[in-house]
């Protein structure tokens, strides 16, 4: 049975599992080497990385095409105002073109662990916390997002990826659960029809033309 991973991947801690440098991998922290990223998230960022050992499953889920969301919490430098996060909803324009239509609100400082090293303050500049749910997986995107209407990101955390969620998992805390069916299925290419009194595929009928 195809199984998913999730981990939470703890800040400074790369999304793969081997690394020339000696900086810290997934190895660090999970032992089922038959498993691989669904996607990735920066060595900088923190949250659920989404593993699995199905290389169709892991497709599917990854694959911009499919529109799975995911859900950041985003602490930003200042207050964004609603003209920002109306910014963010429509649509960001970036060097790599306008961003799909994302869901942003400003929320609570969110009950997370502290960050080591933890972010830089700067007493004459506040900060807040903005939920950010996106359809899409460019470059550093919500980094960019967040600085395109003028409120960068001092630490970002991905809570969700799709219907998973880091709930219950401390930083470097990792469960296995089975893959969806529905996933699975989603993610096996289309049957061919057959034809089976034969036993082969149908090959494609040609009109034929009438003469008048």
């Amino acid at each position: 049975m195809a199984k998913i991973i999730l981990f939470n991947k703890p800040y400074d801690v790369l999304s793969q599992f081997t690394d020339a440098g000696g900086r810290a991998t997934l190895a660090d922290y999970i032992d089922q080497k038959e498993a691989y990223p669904a996607g990735r998230l920066d060595r900088d960022s923190e949250g659920l990385l989404v593993l699995t050992d199905n290389g169709r499953a892991q497709h599917e889920i990854a694959n911009p095409k499919q529109k799975m969301t995911k859900t950041y919490w985003a602490q930003v430098e200042g207050i964004p105002d609603e003209y920002a996060l109306q910014q963010l909803c429509k649509g960001v324009e970036l060097k790599d073109g306008l961003t799909r239509p994302a869901k942003a609100r400003l929320i609570d400082e969110p009950d997370v662990w502290p960050r080591t090293p933890p972010i830089r303050y700067r007493a004459d500049i506040p900060d807040n916390w903005i939920e950010l749910t996106i359809s899409e997986g460019r470059n550093r995107q919500v980094r960019r997002m967040t600085a395109a209407v003028g409120h960068p990101t001092l630490r970002l955390i991905r809570y969700s990826v799709g219907p998973w969620t880091i709930e219950d998992l401390a930083p470097g805390q990792w469960k296995a659960l089975e893959c969806p069916a529905k996933l699975l299925q989603a993610a096996s290419p289309p049957k061919r029809a057959r034809n089976k009194s034969a036993g082969i595929n149908n090959p494609p009928q040609r009109r034929r033309r009438t003469r008048t």
